[in-house]
């Protein structure tokens, strides 16, 4: 597969990333089995993705060490990235809500290291900034883990522009992890541009619209219980019934390019620039096939004027969380 480099100090990664939190459940009732769970990481690598998503707060815990499993035996051919930054009593501080304490950093780091069987993280992102500490002290404590060589990189997941520069200046972010997709494109105003000054990567996570994106959600889809989109906005049925135009636009697409609706989803997003690496998240070794498969697919200069005219003139309709996960996204 295509490589690209997410930074200025060398992190070289498939263009293409596997995102592993569902593994540990969040779109459904039930999480797969931990064997399933390993095959579909271990298939990733011979489909040859070396770049790695989790964080502790899946499953909690759980998702880490699933991960580590996994690629145990390729440890050295890949890249993980994980995450801190909620708080757990493990870690020092009073469980639920947000903590990136640099004492707490400094003891999460040591979970994560143990449950991923390294001796090493790729990429340490802050998961949700944390409005009580500033970022400057966040910046200073994974730069002490750098340099101990607990860490070699330092990333920052859905951070404002503001932030990513103040953090920055402490020590040099390698990626943002933010949403972007053709239905969430909010950070192209702020955040990316300030990437592209900095020469920071972008980490593209629900690159597919949490499954929206694929083309196998209509207006007639409900969701069961204990799955995140039954309390997100613009999987409501009157919301779905709208935003289905721009799943239309990405089939009539595929249709010319003999690619799944996903498929062109995820070069739209390869297109946008070279260092953007997305990391979709599935469960299911087809998906897995058909995700990788997308960074062979080759856009052409007016399919991609089209997909950017529809996307344009198309409203989405519904947030892209319920209120009380939408306040963790810093703006």
């Amino acid at each position: 597969m295509e490589q690209r480099t997410l930074g200025t100090n060398g992190l070289t990664v498939s263009a293409i990333g596997l995102g592993c939190m569902s593994l540990t459940g969040a779109y459904d009732t039930a999480a797969p089995d931990r064997v399933d769970s390993i095959t579909v990481i271990r298939r990733a690598v011979e489909l040859g993705v070396t770049f790695f998503d989790t964080a502790e707060v899946y499953g909690p815990f759980a998702n880490e060490d699933i991960v580590g499993e996994a690629l145990e035996p390729y440890r050295a051919d890949v890249a993980i990235a994980t995450k801190f930054g909620f708080a757990f009593e493990e870690n020092g501080v009073p469980p639920g809500g947000l903590s990136s304490d640099p004492a707490s950093i400094r003891r999460a780091v040591e979970g994560s290291l143990r449950r991923l069987r390294t001796d090493h993280i790729d990429l340490y992102y802050q998961h949700r900034v944390d409005p009580g500490i500033p970022i400057e002290d966040v910046a200073g404590a994974v730069k002490e883990l750098i340099d101990a060589g607990k860490v070699a990189h330092f990333g920052l997941s859905e951070a404002a522009a503001e932030t990513v520069r103040r953090a920055h200046a402490v020590q040099p972010v390698t990626a943002v992890q933010s949403e972007y997709s053709l239905w969430w494109r909010d950070r192209e105003d702020d955040v990316i541009p300030v990437l592209e000054e900095l020469g920071i990567g972008l980490v593209p996570y629900s690159p597919l619209g949490k499954g929206f994106l694929t083309g196998t959600i209509d207006a007639s889809t409900t969701f069961p219980a204990g799955d995140l989109r039954a309390s997100i906005p613009r999987f409501q049925q009157d919301a779905l019934a709208a935003n289905v135009a721009l799943v239309e636009v990405l089939n009539d697409v595929a249709a010319q390019a003999d690619a799944t609706s996903a498929q062109i989803a995820l070069a739209w997003l390869l297109a946008q620039h070279p260092w953007i690496v997305p990391i979709p998240g599935t469960k299911r070794l087809a998906r897995l096939e058909e995700n990788t498969a997308a960074a062979a697919v080759q856009l052409t200069a007016d399919q991609l004027d089209a997909i950017h005219a529809a996307a344009d003139r198309i409203v989405i309709v519904g947030a892209r969380y319920p209120e009380h996960l939408d306040r963790l996204t810093n703006r």
